[in-house]
Order: C-alpha cells, then sequence, then structure tokens
C-alpha cells in the first residue's frame, strides 16, 4: 500500500478486498475499531469524524458489546436464502432463482458451509447437474457463482470456488430463421382476426409478448405513429404481475411502419377494450391475454381454437416460437440499414457491451427505420403483383 498521511485521530487501512476499515483510541486508551467496512474512504472518514466529535462533547459511550461469535460456520442455504430475500429482482426473475436453487443447488450445497465449498466440489456438482438440459445446468451455474461472488464481495469468503471456463455460457439449441415476408403474410391470415395485429406488431416492432399483453389505449399514438411501451405483464405461481418491462432499455417508444397504422386503428374499433385503460389485445372476458389463448391449437388437430401453433403449420414453420417473430423484426429493420446501436434501441435490449453503442442511437432515426420498413413491404407486394401479372 502506498503510505498515507499521519492522521491526528484514528486510522484507516485498505484491506485487500479494496473496503476501508477505520479504527480509533477511546478516552480510555481501547482501541476501537468500526463493526462493518466501507466502501470509500470518505465515509471511514466520515465515522471517524463523528467519533471524535462525541469525544470533545463528552457525550461518547462505549458500544455495546458484540453478539457472540457463531459457533457454527453459515452454510449455502443460510447466505442463500438471505441473498434471495434482500437481491432486488423482478418478480419473474425471482420465481426463477428460486426455482434453479431449490432443484438444482440446494441438494448438494445447502446444508453445506460456504467455507467448505471447494473448486473441486462444484466442478463434480457441475459434471452431473441437470444432465440433458445445458440451458438449465448453465443458468444453475451462473446462480451459484453469483451467490458466491457475492459471499466474497461481503468478505465472507476469500475467493470464490465457482470458476469453470464457459459454464456459464450455453449454446442456443434453437436455431431462429427468420421470417421471409411471404411467411410472415401467411401467419397472420391464418391467425384469428383479433390477432392478426398484435402478430404484425410482434414482427415489424419486435415488441416482447409481456409488453404486447399490456399494451392500453392510451400507449398508441396513431397521430404520430408511436406505441409506448411502458408497462409489461408476467405470470409467476399462477399470478398474474404488472410490472416494467424486462430491462430499462425495455421502457421505450416504438415508431410503427406506417403501413400498420390503418391496420391498427382498424383493431381499436373491433377487437379493442374501450376506455384509456382499454387493452389492446383482451383475453375473452377483457383479462389480459394468456399465452394458451393466443397460441391454440396445432393443424393437426381439431380446428376449433384456432391460433398461433394451427398458424404457423399452415405458414410452413412448424417450428416458429412466439418469441422469434421478434428477431424476424430485427432483420427487416437490420435490412434498411438500421445501425446495431439503433436495433438495441427499438428492440428495448440492455446489456452491458451494447450499452456503449445504443446509448448514441438518434431518436429521429427511429421513425425512418419504420419508414423504411414499410417500403420494404411495399416493394415486396409489387413484386409479387407483377410476378402474378
Amino acid at each position: 500500500m502506498p503510505s498515507q498521511p499521519r492522521r491526528g485521530f484514528g486510522r484507516i487501512e485498505q484491506r485487500s478486498s479494496g473496503r476501508f476499515r477505520a479504527a480509533y483510541k477511546d478516552p480510555d486508551g481501547v482501541l476501537r475499531r468500526a463493526s462493518s467496512t466501507f466502501a470509500l474512504r470518505e465515509d471511514a472518514e466520515a465515522w471517524l469524524a463523528d467519533r471524535r466529535r462525541e469525544i470533545v462533547n463528552e457525550t461518547w459511550n462505549p458500544p455495546t458489546a458484540p453478539p457472540p461469535r457463531r459457533t457454527k460456520p453459515i452454510t449455502l442455504g443460510e447466505y442463500a436464502e438471505a441473498w434471495l430475500r434482500h437481491r432486488e429482482l423482478k418478480p419473474r426473475t425471482r420465481a426463477h432463482y428460486r426455482s434453479l436453487y431449490d432443484a438444482h443447488i440446494d441438494p448438494e450445497f445447502g446444508g453445506t458451509a460456504l467455507i467448505a465449498i471447494t473448486p473441486g466440489k462444484v466442478r463434480a456438482w457441475h459434471a452431473t447437474v441437470a444432465a440433458g438440459k445445458p440451458t438449465t445446468r448453465a443458468h444453475a451455474y451462473g446462480l451459484l457463482r453469483t451467490i458466491l461472488g457475492t459471499a466474497v464481495t461481503d468478505e465472507v469468503l476469500s475467493v470464490n470456488p465457482a470458476h469453470i471456463r464457459g459454464a456459464g455460457a450455453t449454446k442456443r439449441r434453437h436455431q431462429i430463421e427468420p421470417l421471409s415476408l411471404a411467411q410472415l403474410e401467411a401467419l397472420v391470415s391464418a391467425m384469428p382476426a383479433k390477432h392478426r395485429v398484435m402478430t404484425l406488431i410482434a414482427a415489424w416492432c419486435g415488441l416482447r409478448f409481456g409488453e404486447l399483453a399490456e399494451l392500453r389505449r392510451k400507449d398508441v399514438d396513431l397521430a404520430n405513429g408511436v406505441l409506448r411501451v411502458r408497462r409489461a405483464v408476467v405470470r409467476v405461481d399462477g399470478k398474474v404481475l404488472v410490472t416494467t418491462p424486462k430491462s430499462d432499455a425495455g421502457v421505450r417508444d416504438v415508431n410503427v411502419p406506417p403501413h400498420l397504422i390503418s391496420l391498427i386503428r382498424d383493431h381499436l374499433g373491433e377487437h379493442a377494450a374501450w376506455g384509456p385503460e382499454g387493452l389492446l389485445f383482451p383475453g375473452a372476458r377483457g383479462e389480459h391475454l394468456a399465452p394458451s389463448a393466443l397460441y391454440g391449437r396445432a393443424a393437426t388437430e381439431t380446428r376449433t381454437g384456432w391460433g398461433f401453433y394451427l398458424a404457423r403449420d399452415v405458414a410452413g414453420v412448424p417450428a416458429l416460437r412466439w418469441h422469434d417473430l421478434r428477431h424476424t423484426g430485427a432483420v427487416l429493420a437490420a435490412q434498411t440499414g438500421a445501425t446495431l446501436a439503433e436495433l438495441m434501441a427499438r428492440l428495448g435490449h440492455s446489456t452491458p457491451a451494447a450499452a456503449l453503442r445504443y446509448q448514441h442511437a438518434a431518436q429521429d432515426r427511429d421513425r425512418v427505420i419504420a419508414d423504411a420498413l414499410s417500403r420494404l413491404a411495399a416493394i415486396e407486394a409489387t413484386s409479387r403483383s407483377i410476378a402474378s401479372t
């Protein structure tokens, strides 16, 4: 450590973790240390200044005796419960973490002392956990590593025993193929009338299902051709919760390609619930649309309850997932010349690597992208018309 200037009262030392420990001598000459460390040197300075003021003003009292030391080291289960309870998480993320922990981490490490979890034990666990489910295995390992990493920050552990290279990543098993405009047209035509505009917005504007299901009349500005994405709906443990979009970047205004404006206007008159709070895509009883009500049945079954499953079979894309429509929207926007930064802003993506790029995206460019998308649709329609003649 570089030498520090001599202090008139107390002392501050920086620990190997980077945090600061403060200590001083009381009026009886007894060395007193702060009960916890400080993230910033300024915080340690302020704590010492308060103690010095108490001594000068003769208001200082000896600190109460610290609680007795634990006779047993803290287990991962005890630490993880506190970690899950105090972590700021969205409801769906919390439920996902809880499910991963209960099913894959607790059976192996829940009763194990944190200091007894070794790299070897983590490697042995990782080799067998969630067999045949590489994505679940990667998520479970990532959660364990994150919990243990917090324990290092809290100085409960000196090092993180979970450091298997590449264990937190997995290759995408589902290869996403963007729809052609002809396939998208076939898909939309096969959807129930009340869900056609929802399908178009998912593909052309890149909204997530939860964002679409929570869109209300007040969020639609047809005069300016904008959808204001401010909320999303999720289902957790059978409960429907209205929350913010998946990420901070998810709160956004999305410009609508002009060729969709009249379709959205017609949908508002025929299928949307009434009033400013009326849902654009309500369920049968006016409630939030459930995924099952959208998906319906596959083409191999009775056509009662037509939905996305049947429509994708009719369109010849049986492996298509609803979320893949976002990918189609990104590819279509990219074909207009949109930059990566503009795509990230339009789709509401938020990652540390992308943040430095998309934060420079100009808001006006999103309108250019939307206009270009409609021109792309018009060119495709004209080509089909010429080909048919």
